[in-house]
This record gives structure tokens, C-alpha cells and sequence, in this order.
């Protein structure tokens, strides 16, 4: 939780929520009903980016727009014995709809379901899995994430969930990866590894070493600006080392597919270090968290959507993390 110093203002504090930072902006019950409706229409559309690798790619929306639960990139990877599937959605219909994706797809049973981090984009879907009788996998910190948020989630994200909303259906990881973990989906091998706090302090990737396919979860974000929850600083650190890994093609937590990660990862590294720097800067001279979120990484702007509802939180984060130090 976010102690806030005396003296900051109502609207400063606002700002500085302590809340996820992807979870932001919590969108009403009745939001969700009007994004449930508006969405409800469009197909699940799925592409198969690598043989066997099937992303339905997210919506470039805020979290509290209609359509908030279908804004990250999720998916599943088939094997000869059985489908993992990465990620579930913001809502119980996402999860739906993927697996329905995947019976039309395949007749092999979903064995494993993996989560990337905490954020609701990612994890409301998953008890629409749970007649397949999964293995829940994450990070070794994601069920204390879990278990800090799910009453969090159940209040402000009820119409996302099955009526009534309840905590019973907000599903936390049976098998947990430490370091690195090997899954064997059949004549294909999943390696998992845990990373150190970044965009989280549960983030997990996932590599096919089939077709070298990296799911990089919320570690990468392209078009859509990052969202700050866990340490600008070890987040730059992670990227340094996503970079050196040789893969085919990325698959973000939220944008579009990438050819070349090292490339990719440039543009976020390029905002997170403006961000982390501007932030400096300011506490240096003295500067309170307004005046740092007037100016703060400014130069960026032009190269992100969505900057209006994530960027303000980004320097409070950042700010409030710092000025402590």
C-alpha cells in the first residue's frame, strides 16, 4: 500500500492510487454490462502467428472504456498431447470465448494455464477453464498478488465475473515457477522463467522452443504506453536481458506481433528511462509531484496511445517510489 506524504492534495492523491497500475481507471458494473453489449457482436478473431501459436490480440482501449476486458493479447500454444493456453482475458466472457476458440481449433485438452502477471487484463478469464481441470501456473509472488487484489477485483470488476460476482472465481496459480520452469506439451517444450520486479513483481514469459515464439506478457508494450506497477529501474534492468535472448517473433502483453525483440524493446526502454530520469530531475530540484507530471518525459508523447490515462499515474508511481530514496 502507498503511504502518501501530508500535505499532498486530493487530486495529487487520486492520481497516486494504490492500485494496480493496468487496473487503473476501475471500470463500474454497469461499464462492463455497456462493454459485455458493444463487444458482444464482434467475432473472436485469432491468428496463428507461428505453427501451432494462436494470439487474439487486444483492443487499444483504457480500462475503463467499453470493451475494457478484451485489451490484452492472449492465447494458447498446441501440442501433440494437450494446449497451453497464456493468458485469459479481463472478463469470464474473454475466457469464454478462448476456449471456444480452441475447441474449433483443436480437440486436444487444455492441460496448463499460464498467466503472465497479476493484472486483470490477463487474469479474469480463468475459471472459464476450470472444467478442463487445468494446472493454474505463474510466478512464485502471483498468488500473494492474487490474494492482495481479489477482493479488488470481485468489487470494482463484478460485471466482468459470473452473477454474482465472487471471490471463488478469482483463481490463483497451483504450480509455481521460481527461476525457470520446462512444460512438455506433447512434441513441445514450454520454458517458463520468473523475473526479478519489473512491469510487476510477478512477471512470467513463456518460449516455445518450437518455433521460437517469446510471450512476453506486460514486460513489452508496443503502441499502447507502459504502465508502471512494480520498478522503473528493474524493469530496465529485465529489459536488457529480454534483449539478448534470440527468439523468431514476441508475442506483447499489449500491441502488435514483433519480428525482432531487440528493435521492439527500444521504444519502451526509451519512455521508461525518460520517465525515470524526468522523475529525478524533478525531486532534485525540489519540485512537487505537479510540477513533475508537467513535463515529465514530454518528449515521448508522440510515440504512445493512450497517454492521457496512463502516464499521469506512471510519474506518481515513479515519484512517490523515488522521493523516498
Amino acid at each position: 500500500m502507498i503511504v502518501y506524504r501530508l500535505g499532498w492534495t486530493m487530486a495529487l492523491l487520486t492520481i497516486a492510487l494504490a492500485l494496480p497500475a493496468s487496473a487503473a481507471s476501475a471500470a463500474s458494473a454497469a461499464s462492463a454490462a455497456s462493454a459485455a453489449s458493444e463487444s458482444a457482436a464482434q467475432p473472436f478473431a485469432l491468428q496463428e502467428v507461428a505453427p501451432g501459436v494462436f494470439v487474439h490480440f487486444g483492443r487499444m482501449l483504457p480500462l475503463d472504456a467499453p470493451g475494457h476486458d478484451d485489451i490484452a493479447n492472449i492465447g494458447f500454444i498446441v501440442g501433440e498431447q494437450c494446449v497451453a493456453v497464456i493468458d485469459t482475458g479481463g472478463s469470464m466472457r474473454i475466457g469464454r470465448a478462448l476456449r471456444a476458440a480452441i475447441k474449433t481449433r483443436t480437440r486436444r485438452p487444455v492441460c496448463t494455464v499460464i498467466n503472465t502477471h497479476v493484472h486483470v487484463d490477463h487474469v479474469l478469464g480463468n475459471a472459464a477453464f476450470s472444467p478442463d481441470h487445468p494446472s493454474f501456473v505463474g510466478h512464485a509472488r502471483l498468488p500473494a498478488a492474487i490474494a492482495r487484489n481479489r477482493l479488488y477485483f470481485v468489487s470494482q470488476y463484478a460485471g466482468d465475473l459470473d452473477q454474482p460476482a465472487s471471490a471463488q472465481q478469482i483463481i490463483a496459480p497451483d504450480r509455481l515457477v521460481q527461476t525457470t520452469l520446462e512444460l512438455d506439451l506433447g512434441g513441445r517444450r514450454l520454458s517458463l522463467r520468473a523475473w526479478p520486479t519489473a512491469h510487476t513483481d510477478c512477471d512470467l514469459t513463456v518460449f516455445d522452443e518450437k518455433t521460437g515464439t517469446l510471450w512476453t506478457g506486460d514486460l513489452l508494450f508496443r503502441e499502447r504506453l507502459p504502465a508502471v506497477d512494480g520498478d522503473v529501474s528493474g524493469w530496465l534492468a529485465v529489459l536488457d536481458d529480454l534483449a539478448r535472448i534470440k527468439v523468431q517473433r514476441a508475442v506483447p502483453g499489449h500491441g502488435s506481433l514483433a519480428l525482432d525483440l531487440a528493435a521492439a524493446l527500444m521504444p519502451e526502454r526509451a519512455y521508461l528511462q525518460a520517465l525515470l530520469e524526468g522523475v529525478h530531475e524533478a525531486i532534485d530540484q525540489g519540485q512537487s509531484m505537479q510540477e513533475a507530471l508537467d513535463h515529465t518525459a514530454e518528449a515521448q508523447r508522440p510515440q504512445w496511445q493512450l497517454w492521457d490515462s496512463t502516464h499521469a499515474r506512471n510519474v506518481a508511481r515513479v515519484y512517490q517510489q523515488l522521493e523516498w530514496q
